[in-house]
């Protein structure tokens, strides 16, 4: 089991801030190397919190973690059972599929 918790700084990471800020709240697909993922977002009502679930759609790859802004603007991500840079390649690569609208 790993316990990878990452403390961020404001600007330490700007790719990894700048791409997941541009995922929505809650669920969408997309692709990540190629392959189909299922993605949620949810973003706490006080904004403190950010946790992402992903999974690979007809494989096994998960990716899963909670990102806490702390005081001073501190941030600190919580991996679950995978490594931060885990978390940052796929925050990176991952690219959301515009969903249609029925009706």
């Amino acid at each position: 089991m790993t316990n990878d918790a990452a403390q961020l700084q404001p600007g330490e990471l700007p790719a990894f801030g700048h791409a997941l800020s541009q995922l929505p709240d809650g669920y969408m697909e997309g692709r990540f190397q190629g392959q189909p993922w299922g993605v949620t977002v949810r973003r706490s009502a006080d904004g403190k919190r950010i946790w992402l679930y992903g999974e690979e759609l007809g494989g096994t790859d998960v990716v899963s973690f909670n990102l806490y802004m702390l005081s001073g603007a501190r941030l600190t991500l919580k991996p679950c059972e995978m490594s931060s840079s885990k978390i940052f390649d796929f925050v990176a690569g991952f690219r959301p599929i515009p969903m249609r609208r029925s009706g």
